[in-house]
């Protein structure tokens, strides 16, 4: 009777085998960097990297102490952020208008050491992915800030709408915490990678990229990679790290179509779940998903026309590891 269900248990082995595959690719990249990540914070990187952001507040319109909640989640994650910026505006209190720049800021430069080892193990340089998303934070909470004072658009005061529960701030909390966090993945990457292979099976994956393909030609980046873009774009780069990781080694997608969808995921990811935690602060839509939106599809579009050809992107791509 068991030879009936050979060719299930043959291709459930050969799933998980592959699952198995990505988690530990991604594992590579997220272990060493988690740990950096803590060690920095320990040292107290992230009150030097405040110090070094306060006097750019001003150029956003944000008052200077907000640096160091910029700061904690460009160096953590949102969630650090989001504890810090509670302590803070406890005593420096926020506008809708200046807590949706800060939002804004947090959500296209956050997590940058993980999510930096996630882009360089697809091909694209540190120097590139920093540029971009500190470059991009402080362009688009300019404009922003620029936006809501000519208008005179939300200044009432910001109201938050979340208060973070007592942790123990302890390396041993901490390292359960990231235990959790990295066995929560495994299951999503496997609950991805089923999900395209039934997508694929129904015919609807080939329905995704032609709804898409209108917005991909826009900023340039070819139709293999649609799958990544959806899956970087809904879930977020560290969610996503796996997926993202081995289709830029699988040897499918250019170079150019690398660089471009990683810039694009970096202006623009996690459009639901950092999206909605960044709204417990009091910020608006306006600026923390349609502003960062239209923002990611512009840079991306206008890089696209700098990268006409293959030839331009070494400068800017390192080699895959």
């Amino acid at each position: 009777m068991l030879h009936r269900f050979a060719p299930a248990l043959h291709a459930t082995g050969r799933f998980l085998r592959e699952v198995g595959g990505v988690y530990l690719t991604l594992l590579r990249v997220m272990v060493p960097a988690l740990v950096v990540v803590k060690a920095l914070d320990m040292a107290g990187a992230t009150a030097w990297l405040a110090q070094g952001l306060s006097p750019l507040m001003q150029l956003v319109g944000l008052p200077d102490a907000m640096g160091i909640v910029w700061a904690a989640g460009m160096l953590v994650n949102i969630y650090t952020a989001l504890v810090v910026y509670v302590d803070v505006a406890a005593s420096v209190p926020l506008s809708v208008a200046q807590a949706s720049v800060l939002g804004t800021m947090i959500l296209v430069a956050h997590s940058l050491p993980v999510e930096g080892a996630v882009a360089r193990a697809t091909g694209v340089a540190w120097g590139a992915t920093l540029a971009l998303r500190l470059g991009g934070a402080l362009v688009l909470g300019a404009l922003l800030n620029l936006a809501y004072r000519a208008g005179d658009f939300l200044q009432q005061p910001a109201r938050l709408l979340w208060q973070p529960a007592a942790r123990a701030d302890t390396l041993a909390a901490w390292a359960l915490e990231q235990a959790q966090m990295l066995v929560m993945v495994f299951f999503i990457i496997a609950a991805l990678m089923a999900l395209l292979r039934l997508l694929r099976a129904l015919g609807i994956e080939r329905l995704m990229h032609a709804l898409l393909a209108p917005l991909l030609r826009v900023i340039g980046i070819g139709r293999e990679a649609a799958n990544v873009t959806i899956i970087g774009a809904t879930l977020g780069i560290s969610f996503g790290a796996g997926l993202l990781i081995r289709e830029a080694r699988s040897g499918q997608l250019s170079r150019r179509d690398i660089f471009l969808t990683m810039s694009f995921l970096g202006l623009c990811h996690s459009l639901i779940e950092d999206t909605l935690l960044i709204v417990l602060i009091g910020a608006d839509l306006s600026a923390i998903l349609w502003a960062r939106l239209a923002f990611a599809v512009l840079v991306t579009a206008a890089l696209a026309r700098l990268l006409r050809n293959e030839r331009a992107s070494p400068d800017i791509a390192a080699k895959t590891p």
